[in-house]
């Protein structure tokens, strides 16, 4: 199993000077998760989707980001558990879960959870899930006993229209990523019935870690931009190197190795390298890494970085394929609640800070639901404009104007 997916592949300056081969094993060795056939088929496709996320969100920014395909691909699955027909249809094509009915799809994420969570007492990984929604919206109880049951969710009802819930919401993502994601919504609209979140927590120091005293400026050379001095680590770190005719790859350990960070520098540029980098060659990556049992002792010098990310990924999802959830006129969200509701927005919160000792990060993802609107009564109370055509040749028969009704 890669664990090392939850991590998006991130691209970096490193240089591998020379290398030698540990000739004292590593103290540590990843313990082996065992997970069944369809647990496997959720993490393969959980992988897939985020790759492709990533893609699709990378075309339109221009600086830094990271998502979270695990955070993501549970919040999404939370939602699943509420749809029906080609709402259904589309959000379950979109997440690879082709074959799998929803109660194996819930099993296998109880079962890769729980195994995620125990696997590393050297690495903090927290999961957590919530359902929070509008007092007076009626919630069908099949669904809420889903998220409690399958996904272990804090469900609770709040009176929208008050400043404290907010507060709550916020609070509860702050405090599932260690205050590192404090605040996911400025407001919640007067429209709003549900919210479905999933917060992700990562700390893991290097299994090997960088000598801060080894740490000094050097140059980055960022696409399309001119040449910078970064603060760059340094250190000889037991590690397996990999390289193609497209891109050089280094995989840094965490804890007792089960978890990783895979870093990837193309040999031409960012952009171009991300057009055709898919899951396949993600696959062919970690397959090379895991296949080859010699770790080497390479020296690497790699940028420390730490930012934040915000991003509504409607677009995205749109593009792979879930749409109509996010159409007042065609989500069928009849799982949840036997009201016209529909999806307003997912979103992610991410951040992550890579230093000498190891990785902090974390994620949220807050799917939005809103209940259609009763279309507002058109009004003429002022003077207007009006227009007789014939409509399938847009023939103009007359046009005219009313200042005074009773003229």
């Amino acid at each position: 199993m890669k664990i090392n997916s939850l991590f998006l592949p991130a691209v970096f300056l490193f240089l591998l000077f020379s290398c030698e081969k540990e000739t004292n094993p590593a103290k540590h060795e990843p313990k082996t998760i065992q997970l069944t056939e369809k647990s496997q088929q959720v993490i393969q496709q959980s992988n897939k989707f985020g790759i492709d996320v990533f893609k699709a969100t990378s075309q339109a920014e221009t600086g830094n980001l990271m998502l979270s395909p695990l955070s993501a691909s549970t919040a999404l699955t939370m939602l699943l558990n509420g749809c029906d027909g080609e709402t259904y249809s589309q959000v379950h094509q979109m997440l690879g879960y082709e074959g799998m009915t929803i109660d194996e799809i819930n099993d296998s994420y109880q079962n890769l959870v729980k195994q995620l969570l125990e696997v590393d007492n050297d690495v903090q990984l927290a999961l957590a899930n919530a359902v929070w929604y509008r007092q007076d919206f009626i919630v069908k109880p099949p669904f809420l006993n889903t998220m409690d049951s399958s996904f272990a969710a804090h469900v609770e009802k709040l009176d929208f229209s008050l400043p404290s819930a907010l507060t709550k919401i916020n609070g509860w993502a702050s405090e599932n990523t260690n205050g590192k994601i404090p605040k996911v919504m400025d407001e919640i609209s007067s429209d709003a019935v549900m919210f479905l979140m999933n917060a992700l927590y990562f700390k893991g120091t290097w299994t090997q870690q960088f000598d801060k005293d080894q740490t000094s400026i050097r140059p980055f050379y960022p696409d399309n931009s001119s040449q910078m001095s970064v603060s760059t680590m340094y250190g000889k770190i037991p590690s397996k190197a990999y390289s193609t005719s497209d891109y050089k790859a280094i995989e840094l350990t965490y804890g007792r190795t089960n978890f990783s960070m895979v870093i990837i520098v193309p040999v031409n540029n960012l952009a171009g390298f991300l057009d055709t980098f898919d899951n396949d060659d993600w696959q062919n990556l970690t397959a090379a890494f895991d296949e080859n049992p010699d770790t080497y002792e390479n020296e690497v010098y790699l940028p420390k970085f730490k930012f934040s990310y915000e991003k509504v990924l409607n677009d995205q999802l749109k593009s792979l394929g879930m749409v109509d959830a996010f159409d007042s006129g065609l989500a069928d969200l009849s799982g949840i609640s036997d009201n016209d509701i529909f999806v307003s927005f997912v979103k992610q919160n991410t951040f992550v800070d890579v230093n000498e000792e190891g990785t902090e990060a974390a994620a949220v993802t807050t799917i939005g639901i809103v209940e259609t609107s009763m279309p507002l009564p058109f009004e003429v109370n002022k003077s207007f404009v009006f227009a007789i055509r014939e409509r399938t040749t847009n023939t103009l028969l007359f046009l005219g104007k009313v200042v005074n009704p009773e003229y």
